[in-house]
C-alpha cells in the first residue's frame, strides 16, 4: 500500500492531502529512506515521521485497505513519540 493513503487509513495522519505532501517535502521516511508518497509500505516497516518539532517513529504491525475509525490503532505501533507536540497542533 502506498506511503500516503497508510498514513491516512491508519489516522496517523487524518488527511491524505497532508500524509502526500509531508512525503514530498521529504518528512516521512521509511526503515531510513526517503519516502515519496507512492513508496510501498510493508508489515514490518519502521516510519519516521517530522513536522516541525514532532518527531514520531511507528512500525507497522498489518495494512489493510479501509478499517473502522476504532480499529484503526491496531495497524502500527507507536516506538517513539514526542508527547510534548502532537500532531493535532500542526493541523494534522
Amino acid at each position: 500500500m502506498r506511503i500516503d493513503k497508510y498514513l491516512k487509513v491508519s489516522r496517523i495522519i487524518k488527511r491524505r492531502t497532508v500524509a502526500n505532501e509531508a512525503c514530498s517535502a521529504s518528512r516521512i521516511s521509511i526503515n531510513g529512506k526517503t519516502a515519496k508518497p507512492g513508496s510501498e509500505v510493508r508489515p514490518g516497516d519502521h516510519i519516521t515521521i517530522r513536522f516541525g518539532e514532532h518527531l514520531g517513529h511507528y512500525e507497522v504491525l498489518s495494512v489493510a485497505e479501509t478499517v473502522k475509525k476504532e480499529d484503526a490503532a491496531s495497524l502500527y505501533r507507536v516506538l517513539e513519540e514526542d508527547p510534548s507536540v502532537s500532531l493535532e497542533r500542526n493541523g494534522l
